[in-house]
């Protein structure tokens, strides 16, 4: 599993505050967007260790390939604005 160069990836694990908020606040955006469970999924586990200093840290978002480490929602509605205005529903 790698980060998807043209959507919006939302890494995250159960048990996680800071992905539970962060997903509660995405679902009032009408952003399209993948959610992995990185507890069963290896590969994506590697990919967020990869990008945070080799540690497991979530939420993990990517938006168009570029990855953010525990952003705010704020973050991820900035950079789906630079990045990937295409992801948002009609």
């Amino acid at each position: 599993m790698s980060e998807d160069r043209d959507g919006m990836v939302v890494y995250w694990r159960p048990g996680c505050p800071y992905c539970m908020r962060l997903r509660l606040q995405l679902r009032f955006t009408r952003l399209r967007y993948s959610l992995v469970n990185i507890w069963k999924d290896p590969d994506a586990a590697a990919f967020v260790r990869s990008v945070a200093d080799g540690n497991e840290t979530v939420p993990t978002v990517t938006v168009a390939g570029r990855a953010m480490v525990n952003p705010s929602r704020h973050q991820v509605l900035a950079a789906v604005a630079e990045y990937a205005p295409g992801l948002r529903r009609d």
